[in-house]
């Protein structure tokens, strides 16, 4: 019996000592924050990353995994993901309208040619399951109890019934299916099986028929309905970038946080969950649309991902994995101002100030160059390498700048003693530019009139430097050598980017928009803007940054154009950028890390995500447009 109980106990200690190596340092300022994300982390949702199909109860952990299983077949469809084409998966997904909440969803299967309609709905504690086969399946449905994270319980079956028993609360999980007796069915977990050859019903808790089921899900489905209609012209792009933020939401258990990553086949790949640095903040301005609580979770888990040097890091991942040589563009003041600007709700703001202050004092001291910024990857120590190799190179200062293979930065040097590139970069000087501007009205709102007036003169050296990269000649500001003195005539959405520093006049921006945004030789077309001039020789390689098109650019020098008057511009942004997210959705349900510059396509290469949420960035400047919400600049 002693050893029994000595046996138990060091196995918890081993959970306990694995869970700790995956958790991350947050610092945590207000009782709001606290409250906020154990309210979120209730309740049935589909929080587990790896199988869109596997309907989880926090904060019990306790999931009811549906599979799919071909009888007398070795095939077990057990981790389900919508994905693009290229990673070859077994399974088709299109993933369909949904609450923010987990209380209503759906999607489509198809697997081994045939297709399935799966919804789910809650009712009060429960959940209720539906799915309804389109023809009739050689198939059968695997339904497995999973108990996730190393959860505190007990799973099993008894008869036809599914149990878990927990500290707080036992659930039952039945069927109204046909059962079936398969006892080669590749499962290790409890499980029953029943046949698809007709809609199957799930529930947990009290007994329910199958047109009870039906009932209940078909009301939860008309809320969303509802919700998406009254969006009007723009309900259907609403339901585009809702869904992708929704389904993309997971759980964090070990840091015991909801947080929205910019796809499950990346976080899936990073070991658990993936926050990048620009993405996570653009996710939380998207989410601020709808969900206020989502929206402040992002933010905040972000913000709160700094490093001990003193910055926002690239990416933040499991087991102490985070860009510990380099951050990426400081947009977060920006973004937590808007979000700030819709809610009015102060704690935010308390929440995030220190950690945005400190981030916004790294860069001159970490990545002037004389007066100007430039993207950098500093030396750090060697237990921090990453597998990558990428630290202290100027792959490691492509990667900070988030624009990582860029043809801008082809032949330019790096400077391995300073840990930056010899390359004044107009897409960076304008960013910090907009930080120390939006930071400083933060400052104002909070009283800290030191910081604002400190803010308020590095935003006015900086844009006069910046003001110096106008390029009378060209039309536009140009990157500039910092070894040499050359201009850089390679041209990037980013040297619009001044705009959204308010330092280039009227005039200068119409004349950006004449010779180069309305150019076709260089950034108009049926599908803008590209990563690179289509003039460039780079723009041909249709490879990641060099000539695809990517949201965040047409969304950034979007806001930028906002500052001017430049009305058909804008317009021809917004419908252009719309319509190239809208023609992914609509062929196939899919959102695109990246699109083709010519032909819109996402799907034509393996380096584009098929559901990765800053894709969306193309829609939402509709809803800023209209009115929805503040610009993000405001």
């Amino acid at each position: 019996m002693m050893k029994k109980l000595f046996l138990i106990i060091s196995l918890l200690m081993l959970i306990e000592c694995w869970t700790n190596a995956q958790t991350v340092s947050r610092n945590i300022r207000t009782k709001e924050y606290r409250e906020l994300q154990e309210n979120l982390g209730k309740g049935w949702n589909t929080w587990y990353n790896n199988s869109e199909m596997s309907h989880v109860l926090l904060p019990q952990g306790f999931s009811i995994n549906l599979c799919i299983s071909l009888p007398g077949n070795d095939s077990y469809l057990k981790e389900i993901l919508k994905t693009s084409k290229f990673a070859k998966r077994p399974e088709k997904v299109s993933l369909g309208l949904r609450a923010d909440d987990g209380s209503y969803t759906s999607l489509e299967l198809t697997y081994m040619n045939e297709v399935y309609e799966v919804q789910s709905a809650t009712d009060g504690n429960d959940e209720l399951i539906l799915v309804s086969p389109k023809q009739v399946s050689k198939n059968q449905l695997v339904i497995e109890a999973g108990l996730l994270w190393g959860s505190n319980g007990v799973i099993g079956r008894k008869d036809n019934t599914i149990i878990g028993e927990f500290p707080s609360r036992n659930i039952s999980v039945g069927t109204t299916g046909q059962r079936v007796k398969d006892a080669y069915v590749t499962s290790t977990d409890p499980f029953l099986i029943v046949s698809l050859k007709k809609e199957v019903g799930i529930y947990t808790g009290k007994e329910r028929t199958l047109d009870e089921i039906k009932n209940i899900i078909r009301g939860k489905r008309d809320e969303q309905e509802k919700r998406v209609a009254q969006y009007g012209d723009l309900a259907q792009p609403f339901k585009a970038m809702q869904t992708i933020l929704a389904w993309n939401t997971i759980y964090d258990a070990p840091n015991h946080r909801v947080i929205s990553p910019v796809s499950r086949n990346w976080s899936k790949g990073w070991g658990g969950f993936v926050l990048f640095d620009w993405d996570t903040y653009f996710a939380s301005y998207m989410l601020s649309l709808f969900d206020k609580d989502l929206a402040y979770a992002n933010a905040i888990e972000i913000t709160k991902a700094i490093t001990p040097s003193g910055f926002i890091p690239n990416f933040e991942a499991p087991f102490d994995y985070s860009s510990w040589d380099r951050s990426q563009p400081p947009i977060g003041s920006t973004v937590i101002l808007a979000i700030y600007n819709r809610y009015r709700e102060k704690w935010f703001l308390e929440e995030v100030y220190n950690e945005l202050l400190t981030w916004n004092r790294w860069w001159p001291k970490h990545r002037d160059v004389d007066g100007y910024l430039a993207w950098g990857s500093d030396k750090v120590p060697e237990n921090l390498y990453h597998p990558d190799n990428s630290i202290n190179t100027m792959q490691g200062a492509k990667y900070e700048s988030g624009l990582d293979n860029s043809p801008m930065y082809d032949d330019v040097p790096f400077n391995k003693q300073s840990g930056k590139m010899e390359y004044a970069d107009v897409g960076l000087m304008s960013f910090y530019v907009m930080d120390c501007n939006s930071l400083a009205t933060i400052a104002d709102i909070m009283g800290k009139k030191a910081d604002e007036k400190e803010l308020r003169e590095r935003s006015a050296e900086y844009g006069e430097k910046l003001k110096n990269l106008w390029d009378d000649s060209t039309g536009i500001f140009l990157n500039k050598r910092l070894d040499n003195g050359e201009k850089s005539y390679r041209l990037s959405p980013t040297n619009f980017y001044p705009m959204l520093a308010k330092v280039c006049t009227q005039k200068q921006a119409e004349i950006m928009m004449t010779k180069h945004f309305f150019n076709p030789n260089e950034f108009y077309g049926t599908y803008i803007m590209p990563s690179i001039a289509r003039d460039d020789p780079a723009f041909r390689d249709n490879d990641y940054w060099r000539g695809r098109i990517w949201a965040p650019m047409n969304f950034l020098v979007f806001l930028g154009m906002q500052n001017y008057k430049l009305p058909q511009a804008q317009k021809v942004m917004v419908d252009k950028s719309k319509a190239l997210l809208m023609k992914s959705w609509n062929e196939d349900g899919s959102i695109y890390e990246n699109y083709n510059g010519t032909t819109g396509q996402g799907d034509d290469v393996g380096s584009a995500d098929g559901f990765y949420h800053w894709g969306a960035l193309l829609t939402f400047m509709s809803f800023i447009e209209k009115g929805y919400l503040n610009p993000l600049h405001k």
